[in-house]
């Protein structure tokens, strides 16, 4: 009778140190979104925001390049709506969000510096962007 009344015992001593041990069990998970965070979240984060920069700052006569890759001139611009002229007389409408980027070089250059200058933004605040570090060779 005295070997189950031991084994009772040592069965009840194992489950006080239990909660400690369930943080132990959930840290990996915690790491894993904190990676996905900095590693896909946030640039998808900063890239919609510049698209709706991009959008917000549309200008009749810019030329764009819509998400289907025509190339086009804006004539008019609505709240939801663009009017494009892609050829001499041919105009089309399209969801606003369609546009993907801007088509001249100097725009193109434009965002590049804006994005530069939110890095040095980022790197002033400490914010560590994990795509920065280069490999020593």
């Amino acid at each position: 009778m005295y070997p189950f009344v031991t084994e009772a015992y040592a069965q009840s001593a194992g489950g006080a140190g239990g909660t400690g041990g369930a943080l132990v069990q959930f840290l990996p998970f915690i790491l894993i979104f904190v990676i996905f965070y900095f590693l896909l979240i946030r640039p998808q984060q900063k890239q919609r925001k510049q698209h709706q920069q991009l959008l917000d700052n549309l200008k009749i006569g810019d030329k764009v390049v819509t998400a289907s890759g025509i190339y086009a001139s804006v004539i008019k611009l609505g709240d939801e709506r663009v009017t494009l002229e892609i050829a001499p007389k041919v105009n089309v409408q399209i969801d606003r969000i369609q546009i993907a980027r801007l088509a001249d070089e100097s725009a193109r250059k434009a965002e590049k510096e804006q994005e530069q200058q939110d890095d040095k933004q980022e790197k002033k605040s400490g914010v560590f962007k994990l795509s920065s570090v280069k490999k020593k060779g």
